[in-house]
């Protein structure tokens, strides 16, 4: 099912008693994030909400933030039209099965198939509504002299000291110890500047001042390598970031898809409907015409890398500050009656659990064309998404077990992975109480343990050094 617009998305939650809407003013600093995480730590997720009257250093913003959107079972499959997204995840795994049909009613139901992937293909448009009001920003020169020095974590006084007009809008600060606020659910779109290649990744945004933000790419990521081929080139990197539309679109900037595979191709097979894309005012890039706001602008490679953090993160810690480029913002375009999109991380479960799973569960058929074996696999909140992982496989010869963990552990956003478990088909991924009992009962610890080292998630801060770790399966 397409959303034309985020704002429809939340109407349907509200049809579906999935929404709270919370009319008395709400601070953007820490006070909205109090409140998300009382929800989102409820059972099943608790509810979405709709902050009519957000405010910005104590005026209210004309746009309302919805959040914790996605943060259940419940809304994650409506997010797809769907009753479940297990029933989303088995189309797609008929369709990574299909085979020449063999009668007549094969043939109709690959037909129907087909159509769907007709439907994928992106579209180039005109205009759209996210074009509804413009702003163009006069682009200052490259800075060439140092930044900044980050605020001081150890001294919450020196913290967000200056408060952020970049489109007034309605920006979280989550956690008391962060460097600023915070964009959180941003879909940043970058191009490969030699085979025009196209990404849209999720990567946090922090805001410096009304022109200029941090661009917290981490070097594993698309849009890194893409800035190093700029940088090789001694050229400026366009980016645009946009926010809300379809929520399809930031489920699929955060799915673990097959390197060089689009996006978009991901949000409109979703979704039923092809996604019509604009160009940006001031690049080349092309974004979602039914976005809620694009923030255009552009990366310069000749400029000195700035400190971005400290930022309260998903494994219940702050992620220090660390260099990394900084974004300029050449243009802001945004629908009259544009919604805000925000979520909070921090310690699971989160709203951040629900979207992972529902990517574990759509992206199973494609582990299971690498490795038949497979049955199943389960991130469990309390992994915090890259530290553990269950699968249960039907084992059929020695080192089976061994094979399934370092091919994981050699795929895509798996490779971050510090714990995997495999277990015996029988045995259900998706009870921790279950999995642990049969682990702690059947191994072994020195005859059925693999230690080995590999690339970690720079988030990790139990690692000695930076982007790399140790592994256990």
């Amino acid at each position: 099912m397409a959303f034309e617009s985020f704002r429809d998305f939340i109407e349907q939650l509200d049809r579906a008693g999935e929404l709270i809407r919370i009319t008395q003013p709400l601070a953007t600093e820490l006070e909205i994030t109090e409140l998300a995480d009382r929800e989102m730590k409820k059972p099943s997720g608790g509810k979405a909400l709709l902050i009519e009257k957000p405010t910005v250093n104590g005026v209210v913003s004309p746009f309302p933030v919805a959040i914790n959107t996605l943060g259940s079972h419940k809304r994650m499959a409506m997010s797809m039209g769907a009753d479940s997204v297990d029933a989303v995840a088995a189309e797609l795994g008929s369709l990574m099965k299909a085979k020449p049909p063999t009668g007549f009613r094969e043939t109709i139901k690959l037909l129907s198939t087909a159509m769907d992937l007709r439907h994928a293909k992106p579209k180039l448009v005109k205009s759209g509504p996210c074009k509804e009001v413009v702003h163009l920003v006069e682009s200052p020169k490259s800075k060439v002299d140092s930044w900044p020095k980050a605020p001081d974590w150890q001294n919450p006084s020196t913290i967000n000291s200056q408060p952020s007009t970049l489109l007034n809008l309605p920006i979280l600060k989550c956690w008391p110890l962060d460097g600023g606020r915070f964009i959180t659910l941003p879909c940043v779109v970058t191009k490969d500047p030699d085979t025009g290649e196209r990404n849209v990744g999720m990567y946090r945004i922090q805001i410096y001042d009304d022109r200029t933000t941090g661009m917290h790419w981490q070097l594993q990521k698309v849009a890194a390598r893409h800035g190093r081929r700029y940088y090789e080139k001694g050229e400026r990197m366009p980016v645009a970031i946009f926010l809300g539309g379809d929520p399809m679109f930031p489920f699929a900037a955060t799915a673990p898809l097959p390197d060089g595979l689009d996006e978009f191709l991901l949000a409109g097979y979703l979704r039923k409907k092809s996604v019509e894309l604009v160009k940006c005012e001031t690049n080349d890039l092309e974004v979602p015409a039914n976005s809620d706001f694009v923030i255009e602008g552009y990366v310069d490679p000749i400029e000195p890398l700035r400190d971005e953090g400290p930022f309260g993160d998903h494994t219940g810690y702050y992620t220090l500050p660390e260099p990394y480029p900084v974004f300029h913002v050449t243009a802001i375009t945004h629908r009259k009656d544009a919604v805000y999109p925000a979520t909070i991380v921090g310690i699971p479960p989160m709203e951040d659990f629900y979207i992972g799973g529902a990517s574990v569960k759509l992206f199973l058929p494609i582990f299971k064309m690498n490795f038949p074996e497979i049955v199943d696999i389960a991130l469990p909140a309390e992994g915090v998404f890259h530290n553990l992982v269950f699968v249960s496989i039907k084992k059929t010869y020695p080192m089976q077990a061994y094979k399934i963990m370092h091919g994981l552990w050699g795929m895509g956003q798996m490779m971050f992975s510090k714990y995997i478990v495999v277990v015996d088909a029988g045995v259900n991924v998706h009870n921790t109480s279950e999995v642990l009992f049969h682990l702690t009962a059947n191994t072994d610890p020195q005859r059925d343990s693999l230690f080995t080292k590999g690339p970690s998630d720079v988030l990790d801060h139990a690692t000695s050094e930076i982007a790399m770790g140790s592994k256990l399966g």
